[in-house]
């Protein structure tokens, strides 16, 4: 599936940088029917995406809601307390860590992002700034921290090197351990048409079968899996080390459902491309119908996915007046390539528009939510993703 070449997801920009160069990259997917794993062509090298971020989890109270909620599942089911230790990789601003520690866990987290481990170390999240990988690991385990628990969200897609990283994940991880890692699972992307999930930061699309092999091959076992509405749809996986301990039904149940889907021949996937194109046709008709009738139109969430999908769709200023977003660290910038202006939510409340596109769908039913006295107002959301549709 070929999306066109598009800048950075995350490369927002400041006024002085309008009139300069943007970068862009090719943003190719291609299936391997050897490990039935989704992938970029183009690597982009970490350090140019990670070392300074403006994603901050916190901003979100369904984020925040969904991590308390696993905090107190792996407190209660590993018995964690003040002698256990719980490791996050990618930990962000210590949106999940925050939660064991306010039970009186010792936490470490481990964040690439100078600016947000700053963050997370001023909120008492004490938060090692580094690229988490075996060589890390190594240097963990001979100061003595091993961990009862290791926390992996949303980050293996991220990296070049997964199975470098999954062989930090043993190293770090007690006998008796468990590592939990939620990643966006492939079915609900294709059968959703969440196509703008795919962005330079996410290298890797991954079956449940593809994950498991991950995890065997760098000598972890997997004991259960669970799907989950998060993120427009993830898997939970649970492994450990010991072997000895039998999986779940929930393993074997899923495995045979994907191979009975077709999930691990290209057919399956071949079908994307051709949603995304209608989902191209029909948002751009809906929104150049609604600028025909003079409607002023704006957008919520200045979020990575939105990036590929005003590119692929072809939407810019001329459409979109501004984006609003919580996040106060992007308030100010601009978004990347079409440099669509972006405000604190208060703007929606102010400049009244017509209709809001909402870019973070994943978040749908929380922006409209907390958007209540705008909708009082007459104002309408359009939220594109599996299909436009006006709220």
């Amino acid at each position: 599936m070929d999306l066109g070449f598009t800048p950075l997801a995350n490369s927002y920009l400041r006024r002085e940088d309008l009139n300069r160069p943007e970068a862009t990259y090719p943003l190719i997917l291609v299936f391997c029917p050897e490990c039935t794993v989704l992938q970029l062509l183009e690597t982009v090298s970490p350090e140019v995406m990670f070392d300074e971020y403006l994603y901050f989890s916190s901003y979100s109270q369904t984020t925040l809601q969904h991590a308390q909620g696993l905090a107190d599942t792996l407190i209660r089911e590993s018995r964690l307390d003040k002698d256990s230790l719980v490791v996050e990789v990618a930990s962000n601003d210590g949106y999940l860590l925050q939660y064991f520690a306010k039970k009186g866990t010792p936490v470490l987290g481990i964040e690439p992002a100078g600016n947000i481990a700053r963050v997370a170390n001023e909120r008492g999240i004490r938060t090692i700034r580094n690229y988490f990988n075996e060589s890390l690991s190594d240097s963990l385990v001979a100061q003595g921290s091993m961990a009862d628990v290791v926390v992996a969200n949303n980050v293996f897609a991220h990296v070049p090197d997964p199975n470098d990283l999954m062989r930090g994940v043993r190293k770090i991880l007690k006998s008796n351990g468990i590592a939990v890692v939620e990643i966006p699972y492939v079915k609900d992307i294709v059968e959703r048409c969440e196509f703008d999930i795919v962005y330079h930061e996410h290298l890797f699309y991954y079956t449940f079968k593809a994950l498991r092999e991950l995890f065997t091959r760098n000598g972890l076992h997997v004991k259960r899996v669970e799907h989950i509405p998060v993120q427009g749809g993830s898997l939970r996986v649970y492994a450990g080390r010991n072997y000895e301990a039998p999986s779940d039904g929930s393993v074997d149940a899923l495995l045979e459902k994907e191979e009975s889907e077709g999930m691990h021949s290209l057919e399956y996937y071949s079908i994307l491309p051709e949603k995304a194109q209608e989902l191209r046709k029909n948002l751009l008709a809906l929104l150049n119908a609604l600028k025909a009738k003079n409607a002023k139109i704006a957008a919520y969430g200045a979020a990575a996915k939105a990036t590929t999908l005003l590119h692929y769709v072809g939407v810019g200023s001329e459409t979109i007046s501004f984006v609003v977003d919580r996040n106060p660290h992007k308030q100010g910038l601009f978004m990347p390539g079409n440099h669509i202006p972006i405000y604190d939510t208060s703007k929606l409340l102010e400049e009244k528009p017509d209709y809001t596109l909402i870019l973070a769908w994943n978040y749908a039913d929380e922006v409209i939510k907390q958007s209540e006295d705008y909708r009082r107002a007459g104002g309408k959301f359009i939220i594109p993703i599996p299909e436009p549709v006006i709220v």
